[in-house]
């Protein structure tokens, strides 16, 4: 039993990280309708970002803050000067996303040409252990429990209660529609990128926090996750995003438990196939866009 519930801690502190991260993947595809496979280069930059502001002497949570908002930035230009010029050139879905695999390895590989490829490592110590009956958990995992958590709380009030929330809503649902009501769509795309990169950059320096060692396959590697949780959840939906990645980063830390930890992968590709033949839409696909076209 306390294996078991140990699991479901550690599966509740990495299932934050992914959710952070799915939330934002989720986001630009219900605003661009574009399945951007570059994101996982933009976990990795993120990373490597933190890493070298650490080694400055930057301490860990501010270097989160400006790499969020370095990533951000980044995002938007992202967006601005590749996604959106394909869309112009009514580029189809699949090149698009071939073109964004073709931007993950650039970015890998210009880290690589900056960094090498050796191991890199935060440093950072786990501070205080938290004990709550089997649950065992750094201060660092609750920190960014916690983290993690607010941030996709405020993402929600943003969505309901704010006039940028109900822009964003309405693009998502029906672009054309938007602009005939007045709302920049663009714009509104453009600033939802920006959160995304903000999301993109607090998961990736959250990734490398809690990760003992990592180089510059990070992001590929941490990117299948996220997909598989987006699309648990319902791609496009904020909703399905969050529980995605709850659902996700608990599955695999029990199979890392009762299996093993190199089998974590295909434990979220085989629930992923589950979903998919039993709810094809996803656990809240369809059920939050109408939530949010009512609100």
């Amino acid at each position: 039993m306390s294996i078991f519930v140990s699991a479901i801690g550690f599966g509740i502190a990495s299932g934050a990280v992914i959710a952070l991260a799915s939330l934002g993947f989720t986001l630009q595809f219900g605003l661009s309708n574009t399945l951007n496979i570059g994101y996982g280069g933009f976990i990795t930059l993120a990373a490597f970002t933190g890493y070298g502001l650490i080694q400055l002497g930057l301490g860990p949570w501010p270097t989160m803050a400006a790499v969020a908002v370095i990533t951000g930035l980044l995002s938007v230009l992202y967006y601005q000067f590749f996604i959106r010029r394909l869309i112009l050139r009514s580029v189809g879905l699949g090149p698009i996303a071939i073109a964004t695999a073709a931007a993950l390895i650039f970015i890998d590989y210009a880290i690589v040409a900056v960094a090498g490829t050796d191991v890199k490592s935060y440093g950072l110590t786990s501070g205080r252990t938290f004990h709550l009956w089997d649950f065992v958990l750094s201060s660092t995992q609750v920190a960014i429990i916690v983290l993690a958590l607010a941030l996709m709380l405020a993402f929600q009030l943003l969505l309901r209660l704010t006039q940028l929330g109900r822009a964003l809503r309405a693009t998502a649902v029906n672009k054309t529609l938007a602009r005939s009501c007045g709302i920049r769509a663009e714009r509104v795309t453009s600033l939802a990128w920006l959160i995304s990169g903000l999301l993109c950059g607090t998961a990736g320096v959250a990734l490398a926090m809690t990760t003992q060692a990592f180089d510059f396959n990070l992001g590929s590697t941490f990117l299948i996750l996220i997909i598989a949780a987006a699309v648990v959840g319902g791609i496009g939906e904020p909703y399905g995003a969050v529980a995605g990645g709850f659902l996700i980063g608990i599955t695999t830390e029990l199979s890392a438990a009762y299996w093993s930890p190199a089998y974590s992968d295909v434990v979220a590709f085989l629930l992923l196939i589950v979903i998919l033949l039993i709810r094809p839409t996803g656990i809240l696909g369809g059920q939050a866009r109408r939530r949010h076209v009512a609100t």
